[in-house]
């Protein structure tokens, strides 16, 4: 494969050089942002050698290649459009810009709760296997290794608003260490901590005519975030007045008091009534909606995909964790994913031309692995018919899963990979999520032959 020839296939048709403002690449696919992206030709660089699929999405188009190829695609691109090569800050701020404000605020909320996903993974996982250990019997529960797991599996949730604090001021323009320091306030030891404590009573202390409760923000997701974007509000204004010689003391200092007062004041109570609000108004939906609600959601989660607004569901699905420490929506997210990859298997079987069949297996097994997006916009919504197809498997697989009340402990994973979130919390919830995920492939598959898609001509 001649990388370089394929670039200059590229540059034209992506509108010319003119066109790019910045480019990198993910394990599969270019990441492009176009200042127009109705200049870019998707179908003629879908018959470039190598391509496997190109659509535009969330502020950028995107070129699948895959695995092993993409990066030298992308290192011979870079050469020939004379672009400087990957300053990721810089690549998200571009998108960000493209962006409806809507679509903007959701990728602000994926920015800061994407990294953090390792961290709640391992730690859902550390609580299943704790689970098991208690179920079963294996170590006592007064053991040293008991309790030590313990603590680890809960460090992450206790410590949540450190590593949000962290996150969320590096994407909202303050200094990192500052937004943790927020963080370790909410959770200072001198708080009480209620995570796990529902029942505990803190006590009030009488300051400035408030009473402020003693109570710390262990395990919660709304005030930290809020917090953190006063403080970067805060420290950026006073960089622009303080003078250089005097910032590195006088901007943290001041920073910290100010925005620890407002915290601990107004901003900690009214984002835990937020957090509280949301909580209560998706359970009131889960619980009386029902099979329905699962249905609804199930059936219309790709859609929200194309909008790009799912990415600030991982802070609902975070915030849902801390307050309940179970995750029922995302394995209605899943069954929708499953589902596109269901549509596509079907399209992969049922296509005659080569091009699509190379395009339509390896996207569909990606939607199986949790990445939806290459099947989503490279086949399924390009012959408009499995998608439909697949938001009909969407919707019977999110109802089974909410019908039966499949919950996950950890977001971040959908799939065949979320089995290691499921499995914790037991048998049961295991073998739901496994049929639910039969119920919505299947589903889609047969619903792609039923609905007759017509593919393309060459």
């Amino acid at each position: 494969m001649n990388y370089e020839h394929i670039a200059k296939q590229l540059i034209p048709l992506l509108g010319g050089k003119e066109n790019i403002i910045s480019v990198t690449h993910c394990a599969t696919r270019l990441r492009l942002v176009l200042k127009d992206d109705k200049k870019a030709e998707a179908k003629d660089i879908e018959n470039i050698e190598g391509v496997k699929g190109a659509f535009s999405s969330s502020g950028q188009f995107q070129i699948i290649f895959g695995t092993g190829v993409v990066n030298k695609v992308y290192e011979a691109f870079v050469r020939e459009a004379g672009i400087q090569q990957g300053d990721a800050d810089a690549h998200q701020e571009a998108i960000k810009q493209k962006m409806n404000p809507l679509a903007r605020f959701a990728k602000t909320l994926s920015n800061i709760f994407v990294p953090i996903i390792p961290a709640i993974v391992a730690s859902g996982l550390l609580m299943g296997l704790l689970g098991m250990m208690k179920a079963f019997k294996w170590v006592a529960a007064d053991s040293p290794l008991y309790i030590l797991l313990d603590m680890f599996s809960s460090a992450a949730f206790i410590i949540l608003p450190i590593l949000i604090g962290f996150s969320a001021a590096k994407e909202f323009g303050g200094t990192p260490f500052l937004g943790a320091v927020m963080g370790g306030i909410m959770t200072h030891p001198a708080l009480l901590n209620p995570w796990g404590l529902a029942e505990a009573k803190p006590n009030y202390m009488h300051f400035l005519g408030f009473d402020i409760a003693m109570v710390g923000y262990q395990g919660t997701v709304v005030p930290i975030l809020l917090a953190t974007y006063v403080m970067s509000k805060v420290e950026r204004g006073l960089r622009k007045v303080v003078p250089h010689a005097v910032s590195l003391l006088v901007v943290p200092f001041v920073t910290v008091i100010l925005t620890g007062f407002i915290t601990i004041l107004a901003i900690g109570p009214l984002g835990n009534l937020l957090g509280d609000g949301i909580t209560t108004v998706l359970n009131f939906v889960y619980h009386y909606g029902g099979a329905l609600a699962g249905l609804i959601f199930g059936g219309l989660y790709s859609m929200i995909v194309i909008t790009g607004v799912h990415h600030s569901f991982h802070a609902i699905e975070a915030n849902l964790l801390a307050k309940l420490g179970v995750n029922y929506l995302l394995p209605i997210w899943s069954m929708a994913n499953v589902a596109q990859g269901g549509a596509g298997l079907a399209v992969f079987v049922k296509s005659k031309r080569t091009k699509t069949k190379e395009i339509a297996l390896p996207a569909a097994l990606s939607a199986f692995l949790g990445i939806t997006e290459p099947v989503i916009f490279g086949v399924n919504l390009k012959y408009r018919k499995p998608f439909i197809a697949a938001a009909i498997g969407g919707a019977l697989g999110g109802a089974y899963v909410v019908f039966t009340n499949v919950v996950a402990n950890a977001y971040g994973l959908t799939g065949i990979p979320m089995i290691a979130i499921v499995a914790p919390e037991g048998l049961t919830n295991l073998m739901h999520y496994l049929i639910g995920f039969a119920i919505a492939v299947v589903s889609a598959f047969v619903a792609t032959f039923l609905l007759k898609f017509r593919e393309e001509e060459e």
